[in-house]
């Protein structure tokens, strides 16, 4: 039989490679609406798709371990100890992956007290015998003994299961210098960390084959162990026994008894409607197609699952607009965008398409209808609105916008596109042109098409959604979109000179410093290279390792900070100041590569870039400026007035963190000091030291300041011993005093948690909700920090919506009061307005009221409101 002729076996491990998949892929992002953590499964069924398309096997099988004890453990107790706790999002993922490959039609094999690879070995065995190709796929290198000249076996790469490595004879030789059954050898020698085998001490590999080498075999070189010299000699000597057991131990077993043999494993059809039922549990639209193009079952896809797209009418402006000034219901509305105008306009209802070209003739048939309060349904609506904007119209009855419903729901992994959404909450797959392609095969949806998708996925998105996060996409993040559009067209005046003057000062600072930095280790390095900086603090200057990378020694900002206050150095000193200037000069030449013709930067706001509702912005990011520093400061001071405009006013709330901490706490000592005016901090340290308010010192007020805002963000004791250079016993001991006057501030804290555990998810004041599945984990490490974000998710994400909520009022006040004020930026917690001449009194007041009235709360909310020529000078 010819080698082409021969049909091909593939055993799989299926624990060891899902077990990669597992850390592979984040675990957050593949959640189903259950909770249920899919991400193991994902890789798992990708590599395995890949596979078969690639390798075409004739015959298949996936084993896997049935528990951690074996034969291997009743001999020897200690095989693999050391290995840490399955974690329970994993071992809850294999049930559901042996479903899907029963669904598969594909073998599934175990066997108790037989690890998986004893299965790989016997049906490799058995394969190679009866004339098989056989491909063996895992992630234990105990495997690299099965490879023969019929035997081939596919190892994960540094890349993961997503890169397969080919060894057969050859390149086990080339990579480990023995034949594939002799590397048993070498591990008996060296020893197996993963499987807690210890091996011979001061032996690593290439000594174990160099002696292979010598003695031919591990037998020979045992028998003849008095011949080594040194203290190896000494050391193998003395460890003989673990030796031989070790080989024992790593041995795999081929003719372990099987219910099956490679001639009953040949590939038969998938049973295509099971793997659609499993696959829509799990929520794994896309891969689902991939499944069936790689076993070749698209013919017997289910007719059912093939929704009929309608087909958009072309009418002209005209037409367009008198069909849909009958529609009563919402109407599904896509605008595309280029350049920041539109391009063609599609309308749908749930069984007519309509669209046009977008022209100033539409804009005047349609306008008076996009401005109306007849509800539409879009999907990422804010380059729409302000396209439409610039065309003169102000989008009215805006009902809808589907990525900021589906973030809503699934905030920390939002679905990014219609086709995400509608795959996940439709079952369904948009039309999409291949963009690889200058004559795509297939056409991309139409827009009227995809308003048709937009209007269904709406409905289906309000089916799921709790009343409360109904409210808060409503009432808070639709106005807030449309308050965003405005601003990002206003943009914000920057001047050029200012920033460009300030950047060559930071190059000259820059090159400066780093002459310095050679002349104190005398020589030129690259103080960007993590490798060169390595060699000189760890190798030249010899300081203290800091802590272990993949790449070496971590170099980053905390651990040069910790390194420097440890053994402190000049270098570290200067390495800091030059990343300081470099950095700054990084973000300045950002700010100013964005200003635009106008003269003025355009931000783009990201509202679904948080998963508290905090904004965040892009094309430049304005929330990276530094605060408080006087390198911020000259930064702030080149953002200035516009032409046409009096002054900015910047305005933001006082410790509104701490305040909605008072108010959720319900805490009487808290509430008092914000309801007395005092200091805040002045006020809770006179209480924890035991002193009258004038006696508080800056020291004390620090202490509380950092203790204060730590509890917001679930601060530790050690934490706030390392964040006040103080001794972590005195750091207890704060707090302790702290919760002693303050008690209701701990008992909201823990009983926050605690209602989350119990029902997934933290709520805002406001309805907004924050799912966290990781609290009820096993793994203690994902578990604390679910606990701590658990903590502080309640209140920023309140602090986000009170933010948002002065926002939209105040931009809706200053249109309808007729004024030319508007609102230009939101970073952090401050509002920048830019007055018009005259209507500073009003815009005052109107930043507020509204702020201070943005929510009720037990306490006040206290508004801070600056006057400048600039945003610096615009401080308070």
């Amino acid at each position: 039989m010819t080698d082409s002729a021969k049909p091909t076996l593939m055993v799989v491990d299926g624990h060891s490679l899902a077990y990669r998949a597992f850390f592979a892929l984040p675990v957050e992002n593949f959640t189903t609406k259950d909770n249920q953590h899919t991400n193991a499964i994902y890789g798992f069924l990708s590599m395995l798709v890949n596979l078969i398309k690639a390798e075409k096997p004739t015959h298949m099988a996936i084993a896997f371990d049935t528990s951690r004890r074996s034969f291997r453990t009743d001999e020897y107790p200690e095989y693999k100890a050391t290995r840490s706790e399955t974690p329970q999002e994993f071992r809850g993922q294999i049930p559901l992956l042996q479903d899907v490959l029963s669904a598969m039609s594909i073998t599934v094999l175990t066997k108790e007290g037989i690890e998986a690879d004893d299965i790989l070995a016997t049906l490799a065995a058995q394969g190679a015998d009866q004339g098989y190709d056989v491909l063996v796929v895992s992630g234990d290198r105990d495997t690299i003994q099965l490879v023969t000249d019929e035997v081939t076996l596919l190892y994960p790469s540094v890349q993961g299961v997503s890169q397969l490595k080919r060894y057969d004879p050859v390149t086990v030789q080339e990579r480990y210098g023995v034949r594939p059954e002799q590397y048993p050898d070498i591990a008996a020698l060296v020893g197996e960390t993963s499987d807690n085998l210890p091996g011979v001490p001061k032996v690593g590999e290439k000594t174990a084959v160099k002696w292979l080498t010598q003695f031919g075999s591990l037998d020979e070189l045992l028998d003849r162990a008095g011949e080594i010299k040194g203290v190896v000699g000494g050391n193998l000597r003395e460890h003989i026994d673990d030796v031989r057991r070790n080989r024992k131990l790593n041995r795999l077993l081929n003719d372990v008894e099987l219910p099956v043999g490679p001639a009953d494993l040949a590939v038969a059809p998938i049973d295509a409607q099971a793997v659609r039922d499993i696959f829509a549990r799990l929520e794994f639209r896309t891969l689902l197609p991939r499944v069936f193009e790689a076993v070749g079952a698209e013919e017997v896809e289910d007719d059912a699952a093939v929704v009929a797209i309608p087909t958009a009418e072309q009418v002209t402006p005209e037409v367009l607009a008198a069909w849909v000034g009958t529609q009563q219901a919402p109407v599904g509305m896509t605008l595309t965008v280029a350049g920041g105008r539109g391009l063609r306009l599609g309308l749908a209802t749930d069984t007519e398409l309509r669209e046009t070209d977008w022209t100033d003739a539409a804009a005047a048939a349609l306008g008076d209808w996009l401005a109306s309060d007849t509800p539409k349904v879009l999907h990422d609506a804010k380059p729409q609105v302000k396209a439409l904007d610039v065309a003169g119209i102000r989008l009215g009855g805006l009902a809808d916008d589907t990525l900021l419903a589906g973030w809503l729901m699934r905030p920390s992994f939002p679905d990014k596109t219609l086709g995400n959404l509608v795959e996940r909450y439709l079952g369904e797959k948009v039309p999409e042109a291949d963009p690889g392609q200058l004559v795509p095969e297939h056409e991309g949806a139409t827009p009227a098409q995809e308003a048709w998708f937009a209007l269904r996925v709406s409905r289906a998105l309000r089916e799921d959604m709790p009343d409360s996060v109904a409210t808060v996409l409503t009432d808070i993040e639709l106005p807030t979109l449309q308050t965003l559009a405005a601003m990002e067209l206003a943009g914000v005046a920057v001047s050029h000179p200012a920033l460009s003057e300030f950047s060559s000062e930071l190059a000259e600072r820059a090159a400066a410093i780093a002459q310095d930095a050679y002349a104190t280790i005398g020589r030129e390095v690259n103080l960007g290279s993590p490798k060169q900086l390595q060699e000189v603090l760890f190798d030249e200057l010899e300081l203290p390792k800091t802590r272990k990378t993949k790449t070496g020694y971590s170099t980053d900002a905390a651990a040069l900070a910790d390194l420097q206050e440890s053994a402190p150095h000049p270098f570290l000193e200067l390495l800091s100041q030059h990343r300081e200037a470099t950095k700054l000069r990084q973000i300045i030449e950002s700010l100013d590569a964005a200003i635009k013709p106008d003269h003025r930067i355009h931000t783009t706001y990201v509202q679904t870039g948080s998963q508290t509702g905090r904004l965040s912005s892009t094309d430049p990011n304005l929330q990276n400026i530094p605060v408080r520093t006087e390198e911020s400061r000259r930064i702030r001071s080149a953002f200035q007035v516009g032409e046409g405009y009096e002054t900015l006013l910047t305005a933001d709330y006082s410790q509104i963190e701490m305040r909605i901490m008072a108010h959720l706490s319900g805490d009487e000592g808290l509430i008092e000091a914000f309801n007395s005016g005092e200091d805040l901090h002045r006020f809770v340290g006179a209480r924890v030291f035991g002193v009258e308010p004038a006696e508080v010192t800056s020291a004390m007020r620090t202490k509380v300041k950092a203790m204060s805002y730590g509890l917001v963000y679930g601060l530790s004791a050690f934490g706030l011993s390392k964040q006040l250079r103080i001794e972590q016993a005195e750091a207890k001991q704060l707090m302790l005093e702290y919760f002693a006057r303050f008690g209701a501030v701990r008992d909201y804290l823990r009983a926050s948690v605690m209602a989350a555990k119990e029902v997934g998810y933290t709520e805002t004041i406001f309805g907004r909700r924050r799912p966290f599945p990781d609290l009820s984990s096993p793994n203690r490490v994902l578990r604390e920090n679910a606990e701590r974000a658990a903590l502080n998710a309640p209140i920023q994400g309140s602090a986000a919506d009170i933010m948002k909520i002065a926002l939209f009022h105040i931009h809706d006040d200053l249109q309808h009061e007729g004024m030319s004020s508007r609102v230009l930026l939101q970073i952090h917690d401050e509002l920048v307005v830019e007055v018009a001449p005259g209507e500073w009194d009003a815009a005052e007041r109107i930043v507020r009221e509204r702020m201070a009235g943005a929510a009720d709360l037990s306490v006040p909310l206290d508004v801070q409101v600056g006057r400048g020529q600039d945003w610096n000078e615009a401080a308070h």
